[in-house]
């Protein structure tokens, strides 16, 4: 593998109008994409916002997708890391809602997590206190897999979250618009009698906000570790 963007020395500063390093790229590139999305932002758009040329860019990183790994590992350095000395499940949720309030800050950031880590430094310290408080007199292997699962929960429910905020976005609709349009027509299902259980959850069911569900939903799978 290359050297990658985090052993890459910058450039020597230089006397120029437009100052340039890696850290102030990736603050303008975070703020165009939380203005306009992961579609605002490519080298050129950045440079721009800068007042720099495009090509000056590239002797701090050298495609789109680095830019993409550091602007991910700068929010990662927003998520506050748990004392060493918490216990294991307390650290795991306080990483979980550390998680998901960097998403509501930065919602492109639930479109960049998932599948591989992170290489960055802010992302290896977030997987270091993921797996630091997992792990526990077993194999290795099972934090592995305690880290993987409350993960893809986060992740998962993150990613429904900013779903929705952007079909509300889109559409115009929110949740509770929705419903009332789509009222009739369900209720036409329902009326077939092939879906009791569905339509007892819709007539009787709570609807607690976003913070409630996504905290219940990480306690039950919190509940589901075996942590010693």
């Amino acid at each position: 593998m290359d050297e990658l963007v985090w052993e890459r020395p910058e450039p020597p500063a230089r006397a120029t109008p437009v100052p340039l390093s890696r850290a102030r790229i990736v603050e303008t590139a975070c703020a165009l994409a939380d203005e306009g999305g992961l579609e605002a932002v490519s080298l050129r758009k950045v440079a721009a916002a800068l007042g720099a040329g495009p090509m000056r860019l590239y002797g701090y990183l050298d495609t789109k997708e680095e830019l993409l790994d550091l602007m991910t590992d700068a929010v990662y350095g927003e998520i506050p890391l748990p004392d060493p000395d918490t216990e294991g499940v307390a650290a795991l949720r306080a990483l979980a809602h550390g998680c998901r309030a960097a998403v509501q800050r930065h919602e492109w950031f639930a479109d960049l997590i998932g599948g591989r880590p992170g290489l960055g430094p802010n992302a290896l310290a977030y997987l270091e206190a993921s797996l630091a408080a997992a792990a526990g007199p077993g194999p290795i292997e099972d934090a592995m897999i305690t880290v993987f699962t409350v993960h893809s929960y986060v992740t998962g429910a993150v990613r429904s979250e900013i779903r929705e905020r952007r079909l509300i976005s889109d559409t115009g609709l929110d949740e509770e618009g929705w419903h009332r349009a789509a009222a009739p027509y369900l209720k036409r299902m329902f009326d077939t009698g092939r879906y009791p259980t569905l339509f007892r959850t819709a007539r009787d069911a709570v609807h607690p906000d976003g913070d409630a569900v996504f905290a219940a939903g990480l306690e039950r799978v919190l509940s589901g570790l075996s942590l010693s």
